[in-house]
Order: C-alpha cells, then structure tokens, then sequence
C-alpha cells in the first residue's frame, strides 16, 4: 500500500454501523424477533386453549400458536418499524425500560431502572441573582 492514505497508514474512518445489530426480518432485529414471536405464541397458546376445547381437537393449539407467530411477526414488525423510524439505536430499550420503571418500579429496579431519571417537573440549578 502506497503512504497516500496517512501518514502511518491508519484508516481514517470508523464504520458508524460496525456494532449495530442487523436488521433480520421485516425490520426486526435478532432480539426484537425472538421476543416478538415470544409474545404472539403465548398469545396463540392462549387463544388456542379454550378453542380446541370449544371444537374438540388439540390440533387448534399448535396450528394458532404457528398464526399468532406469523400474524405477530407480520404486524409486529410493522409497528416497530413505524415506531422505531428516525430514532436512536437504544430508543426502543430506553421507552421500555422507562415504561418499566413507571408502572413497575420493583421489577425495573431488578432490570436495571434504577438508572433511567423518572422525576417529571422543572429542573433548576438553584443559582440565583446576587
């Protein structure tokens, strides 16, 4: 390599998606994925219990545990998409760790919420005129 670069030969750039995670499916990542069709199945087994009890087959809990993870990736990752467009890479953790700490302040202190600001009111500096 020829020294037109820099001086020493460093890269004068860093890649500002290098630690990002990839988007997967549908504008989901790995982790948005796996609790998105986490949430739709028990979603799916929970309306699939009292159906194969209404029609007498057991085969209506697996086969709405499979729509509720197609219908809940499908419209989930839409949403999240919507949701996450124009915003930080840590937003969607921050809104759900705030939401946490909000409605449930004992599990998000166990979570790490103990961290997030959650005093709502004016903030001053105290510094007043001489």
């Amino acid at each position: 390599m020829s020294s037109a670069q820099g001086q020493d030969d460093t890269v004068a750039f860093l890649p500002h998606r290098l630690n990002r995670q990839p988007v997967v499916v549908r504008g989901l990542t790995a982790d948005e994925l796996w609790i998105c069709a986490g949430v739709s199945s028990v979603a799916g087994l929970l309306a699939g219990i009292p159906l194969a009890w209404l029609v007498g087959s057991i085969a209506m809990v697996p086969t709405l545990i499979v729509g509720g993870i197609a219908a809940g990736v499908f419209i989930g990752g839409g949403v999240l998409r919507r949701l996450k467009r124009g915003r930080p890479e840590t937003w969607l953790h921050r809104q759900l760790m705030w939401r946490l700490a909000q409605n449930y302040p004992a599990l998000a202190g166990r979570l790490g919420g103990q961290q997030l600001i959650t005093r709502s009111g004016y903030w001053s500096t105290h510094r007043g005129k001489p």
